[in-house]
């Protein structure tokens, strides 16, 4: 009998103990509970603080640290800390960043878990995303390039829709040399309404970093579409077709460059070139003549000048207004550049057919020296 009541004792006390534990489980959930109630409402981090340590209390048995309503009250705090204590003033007891603790928190969820609670997981993605964003942000001022992309990286997963962390992961990518993300997370940027041109613009450059030519010059020609009015994006263009010599596209838009610098000897000089390989010669002319009158020395327009009239003058010897500006620009371009090849070569051509035998023995001579 002393043995049976030995045994109802002990069955007690250990009932006692396990009903003890419970209790003081669902007390410590409540007290952070509470905690985490005030801090929604005063926004007072001590009260964070506090939620944490009664949520200590209740992580300690491995049967509470799964409870489901557990971890979500813990990734709300845990996110809710990492986001609102940026300068880490209140320390985890594991001395841990609480970005990661709540990373490692939703771990312990599964996605039914989750379903269960939509509202609280939206409030933790928000945190953790604004959190990410802040630390990736101070990564940056300190140059820790590879640190704050992952941040971003983060983010992007979590499919918190914003153009600036989009934007960041593209810039960061190029600057880590991942040109095929960074190309990634252009084109959806260039998919959304708030798009710069300067976007356009470093897309291209990308591009053109990677060796696709085409896609580089397609790429302005559709942000140049998208901003009519942006100089940045009709300079680049009207370059990039320059380098391409694709001058019939030049011509349509050189007018406009010119609007917004019509002093621009390049530019004027462009617009000639780019007309008199149109066949548009009249109109190269006025360009050439508007870079001289900017600038009476430039060599490359009064040589292109010289050249228009040698043609006209080859072709019709009796054509006296020809024959005298071929002769004219050829020699100033001669003087501005005496040992220029294609300006000697071009007045021994003049010399010639104007059958003036002394002045084409000293341009021939000259070239002999520069050639040999």
């Amino acid at each position: 009998m002393k043995n049976k009541n030995n045994l109802f004792i002990g069955a007690l006390a250990l009932l006692f103990v396990l009903f003890s534990q419970a209790s003081y489980g669902q007390s410590a959930y409540k007290e952070a509970s509470n905690a985490f109630a005030l801090y929604t409402q005063t926004g007072d981090i001590k009260n964070l603080d506090n939620a944490m340590k009664q949520l200590g209390n209740i992580y300690k048995t491995k049967k509470d640290s799964t409870k489901t309503r557990v971890n979500v009250l813990r990734a709300m705090v845990l996110s809710s800390l990492a986001y609102a204590d940026s300068n880490r003033t209140v320390k985890t007891n594991i001395n841990q960043d609480p970005i990661d603790l709540t990373f490692q928190t939703l771990g312990k969820l599964t996605d039914k878990d989750k379903e269960g609670y939509p509202g609280e997981m939206d409030y933790v993605k928000q945190n953790l995303a604004a959190a990410l964003i802040t630390r990736a942000n101070k990564a940056l001022k300190d140059s820790k390039f590879d640190a704050a992309y992952q941040d971003f990286s983060k983010v992007d997963e979590m499919h918190v829709k914003s153009e600036d962390v989009t934007y960041n992961l593209a810039l960061l990518a190029n600057k880590a040399g991942k040109l095929q993300e960074s190309v990634k997370f252009y084109k959806a940027i260039l998919e959304s309404e708030k798009v710069t041109p300067q976007q356009y613009i470093e897309l291209s450059d990308i591009y053109d970093k990677l060796g696709e030519k085409q896609l580089a010059l397609s790429t302005l020609e559709t942000g140049r579409t998208k901003f009519q009015e942006e100089k940045s994006l009709l300079f680049l263009l009207i370059d990039k077709y320059a380098k391409n010599k694709a001058y019939d596209a030049i011509v349509p838009l050189i007018g406009e460059a010119l609007k917004y610098e019509p002093e621009n000897v390049d530019l004027n000089y462009l617009a000639g070139y780019a007309n008199e390989n149109a066949n548009q010669v009249a109109i190269a002319k006025t360009y050439y003549e508007k870079v001289l009158q900017l600038d009476a020395n430039n060599y490359e327009s009064n040589l292109a000048l010289g050249l228009i009239y040698l043609k006209d003058f080859l072709s019709d010897t009796s054509n006296q207004e020809a024959q005298y500006n071929a002769q004219n620009y050829l020699l100033k371009a001669n003087e501005i550049k005496p040992y220029e090849i294609n300006a000697l070569k071009s007045l021994a051509m003049y010399y010639e057919k104007a059958e003036d035998a002394t002045q084409l023995d000293r341009v021939n001579m000259l070239l002999n020296q520069l050639t040999n």
